[in-house]
């Protein structure tokens, strides 16, 4: 074997699954592989399981990937969800599993040997690990993204530098990183599968991740997007159900990261002090990524999740009574079994009343495993369809409508872009990286990474236009 060996990573699916990447590339690192762009000894699909539409882009990439000659080996949600199953059925690649990548330089050596590897037979994840979050332990079982490290050492107990003490790394550069809070699901959704292949619910502890944000920082990150698949759970297997609410001070302090953002957080989880943390912590973005689903409370109990409209709008209200500039997100499911015409309505009304920053629509199909696939009441593909379509134009109606109301706000943007004749491209604090708008501002002089005070003068849809503030004296740039 030829002492240069190449590897590609191509990944697919979401911010946690981009994590999950960074963890292989630095694993891959570490055991002496080159990570190259393009074609290379071995191109690993990070594939992602989560909806038939993701399921279908997954193969499409791992077929196209068998066409540049090298070896193709499938990982991430998809391969771990059906395993031997997908190996069975795409003998194009080889087939890994999240218990593969503490080992996967091993792995992929045995790939370009011309060993087959042996996948894994599909099995519920959630299983793995005691059913009380208290006595669960992430060393019982590998968690890709997690990594406990507060006991390596180096030479003279001096504690080892973050890289040699964790596999990460970064494969996108620029000022924004996801950084994984926890991992898994407790929750019982009818409609969702994640939880079966992604795991029972466990907590990265405080350190680790303050750890990981002051290396990110030092690796030029101004802003780390926390991510997990429920991040108001952050903590419950830790034994402090408040844990996240100390968290965030702590990586707002860490030296040279400029803003905290968290992703996807459970209505009937959010505590007053949590709202309290998220909208008065200097450093923390007033930024609330909602897992509604939906907003009438009949539909959402089918659905086994709480909440309904009212409890809804009046979760926003107490937001914006605080911070009335905050961003707010959302994703919702239309046309799930049973829904009525009232139903869905309920759900209009609410997007009218809502004043979302940024809405995301997804018919519904059936998941394989899920507790929705018996129920009664399927509607038919034409009705879902006709539902998708009407809430896709009034979300964008309604997206450039909450955009034009923020035209002559002062907001601060996190320049990511240097683009020409003064126009560089970032974001505001209410817009998260790639899930929701972005803002072109005007200014001078100014570089990647830079936080920098505007004044909005115009919207584009869901996206604006700001133009950089006159400086101040002492030099405002920058500063939070």
């Amino acid at each position: 074997m030829s002492s240069r060996r190449t590897v590609s990573l191509v990944t697919l699916g979401c911010a946690r699954n981009e994590v999950d990447s960074e963890e292989l590339a630095g694993r891959l690192a570490q055991g002496g592989w080159e990570l190259v762009d393009g074609d290379a000894d071995v191109t690993v699909v990070n594939t992602c399981g989560f909806i038939d539409a993701a399921k279908q882009d997954s193969i499409q990439t791992i077929l196209e990937a068998t066409e540049n000659g090298g070896h193709v080996v499938a990982a991430g949600c998809m391969a771990e969800r059906y395993g031997s199953e997908l190996a069975a059925s795409l003998p194009e690649a080889q087939v890994v599993g999240f218990d593969d990548y503490a080992t996967i330089s091993d792995r992929l050596d045995d790939v370009v040997a011309g060993r087959t590897l042996v996948p894994h037979d599909p099995r519920d994840r959630r299983t793995l690990l005691p059913i009380s979050p208290v006595e669960r332990d992430a060393s019982q079982v590998h968690v890709p993204g997690h990594a406990a490290f507060a006991d390596s050492e180096g030479a003279e107990g001096t504690a080892l530098p973050y890289r040699a003490a964790v596999p990460r790394r970064r494969l996108t550069g620029g000022p924004v990183a996801n950084l994984k809070i926890a991992s898994g699901c407790d929750r019982r959704c009818t409609f969702c599968a994640i939880p079966a292949f992604r795991g029972a619910y466990i907590s990265r502890t405080p350190d680790d991740i303050v750890r990981e944000a002051q290396w990110l920082a030092s690796e030029g990150v101004r802003e780390v997007f926390l991510v997990s698949e429920n991040s108001t759970s952050y903590g419950k297997d830790l034994g402090d159900v408040r844990a996240l609410e100390k968290l965030l001070p702590r990586l707002a302090a860490v030296e040279g990261l400029d803003r905290v953002r968290v992703s996807y957080l459970q209505p009937a989880e959010m505590r007053p002090d949590l709202v309290e943390v998220l909208t008065r912590t200097p450093g923390v973005v007033p930024y609330f990524d909602l897992s509604f689903q939906h907003a009438s409370g009949t539909l959402l109990r089918r659905m086994r999740r709480y909440g309904d409209r009212e409890r809804f709008l009046d979760l926003l209200r107490t937001v914006r009574e605080r911070v009335p500039e905050a961003g707010a997100r959302s994703n919702f499911i239309v046309g799930f079994p049973g829904e009525t015409e009232e139903e869905f309505e309920d759900l209009v009304a609410f997007l009218n009343e809502a004043r979302l920053d940024a809405v995301g629509v997804f018919g519904y199909s059936d998941e394989e495993g899920t507790e929705a696939v018996g129920h009664q009441g399927k509607l038919p593909d034409d009705v879902i369809e006709e539902r998708v379509d009407r809430l896709n134009r009034l979300a964008e109606e309604l997206m450039a409508q909450r955009a034009e109301e923020r035209v002559g706000d002062r907001v601060h943007v996190l320049v990511e872009a240097v683009l020409e004749d003064g126009a560089y491209e970032g974001r505001a604090d209410h817009q998260a990286p790639e899930v929701d708008g972005g803002t072109i501002l005007y200014g001078e002089g100014l570089a990647v990474g830079d936080l920098v005070p505007a004044t909005v003068v115009q919207s584009l849809g869901a996206d604006l236009v700001a133009e950089q503030e006159e400086p101040a004296p002492d030099g405002e740039i920058g500063d939070r």
